[in-house]
């Protein structure tokens, strides 16, 4: 353990050494990737010392237990001491796996209306608010990118840039479809209609990262729709954006600038166009793993949220911690949901790699950091 945490205290040297260089200041995505690395280790390395406190701790404890006076406090400081360790000790392991390459970074963030109309329409609006406030909450920032709403007060589509600590940690667990079962207010006669929205969660991609050849893009101006005073309804500022290779196309309106729309535009592009690339080289692997986990395709339904019920059902989880009460959710209290998501996933890694090291007699994998 101790060439470990030698290691890992060098290496968190040599990335404070790199980031203080004033090459890397000229050099954003370095500097950025430099950043995800160092803010990764630094609960690990915390984690490490406190776990060498205990164990001084512990042996201070046997060195009493055989004290006349003080050896039953010495033994109740010992049993306290062991479960402290065995909790850092888990700790610790779930650190040491991987971070998510895209920890770190702001999240381009997609909301459709999906099957239902006008009341599939509106829970889009309805999901929107919950994340708005829920970014409120943990002090993110969100920039409206594009929106398309309806004369009811629903979103055709509305795409959003959310950037803060832990953005994509937390909210790459909502991508999917979700579902919600209510009466709708478009409906006269009270019957209970089922209708679905869907999120899509991109990380945001420098580009330093994927450059696109201008060759490849073919770029439209239109004037904006909607409300939005005489400068928008008389100038050319909004963009369209079409990559030619795969007919991906983005539009996006909601700067008065002409410019600001095409750096926007390109930015949710980029990042499609990324998570398109991340799909294909990883497709070989979600098709092994699509028999036991499923696909985790956003056509899949991932959440319910059932008004009568005042309940939200996420269909990853299971037993009682699935359901949770849907008022708190709609307003933004997402915390008690996406911890039970965090934890379901690093119990999951924990499996795979116990299940990897029992294949190598007992051996460590690389996939630890």
């Amino acid at each position: 353990m101790a060439d470990a945490v030698a290691a890992l205290r060098d290496r968190y040297a040599l990335l404070r050494a790199q980031l203080d260089a004033p090459e890397t200041y000229a050099d954003p995505a370095l500097c950025a990737r430099l950043n995800r690395e160092l803010k990764a280790l630094e609960p690990l390395l915390g984690a490490y010392q406190r776990q060498e406190a205990l164990l001084l701790r512990q042996r201070e404890a046997k060195a009493l237990l055989s004290d006349p006076e003080l050896g039953e406090l010495a033994r109740a400081e010992l049993d306290e001491t062991e479960a402290a360790l065995a909790e850092t000790a888990l700790e610790i392991r779930r650190l040491r796996l991987p971070p998510d390459e895209h920890d770190g970074r702001a999240v381009i963030l997609e909301l459709r209306a999906g099957t239902g109309g006008e009341e599939a329409a509106l829970f889009a609006a309805a999901l929107w608010r919950m994340y708005s406030l829920y970014a409120a909450r943990r002090g993110w920032q969100t920039r409206l990118l594009s929106v398309s709403d309806t004369e009811l007060g629903g979103l055709r589509e509305l795409v959003c840039e959310v950037r803060g600590e832990d953005a994509w940690r937390r909210l790459r667990f909502e991508a999917g479809a979700h579902c919600v079962k209510r009466v709708p207010v478009t409906e006269s006669s009270g019957r209970i209609q089922t209708s679905t929205a869907t999120v899509a969660v991109l990380p945001e991609v420098e580009e330093a990262e994927l450059a696109i050849p201008p060759d490849e893009i073919k770029i439209d101006t239109f004037r904006a729709s909607g409300a939005g005073g005489q400068k928008v309804n008389k100038t050319e500022s909004a963009i369209r954006v079409t990559h030619l290779p795969t007919g991906t196309v983005v539009e996006c309106q909601d700067e008065r600038s002409q410019y600001q729309n095409k750096d926007r535009a390109l930015a949710i592009l980029r990042a499609r166009l990324y998570a398109r690339a991340r799909q294909d080289r990883d497709a070989e692997r979600a098709e092994a793993r699509r028999s036991q986990v499923g696909s985790g395709s956003r056509s899949e339904k991932i959440r319910t949220y059932f008004y009568l019920r005042d309940q939200v059902v996420d269909q990853r989880l299971s037993g009682d911690s699935r359901a949770f009460r849907l008022g708190p959710v709609l307003d933004g209290a997402l915390e008690a949901l996406s911890e039970a998501l965090l934890e379901q996933e690093l119990d999951r890694r924990l499996a795979e790699l116990d299940a990897a090291r029992e294949r190598t007699g007992g051996q460590e994998t690389d996939e630890y950091i």
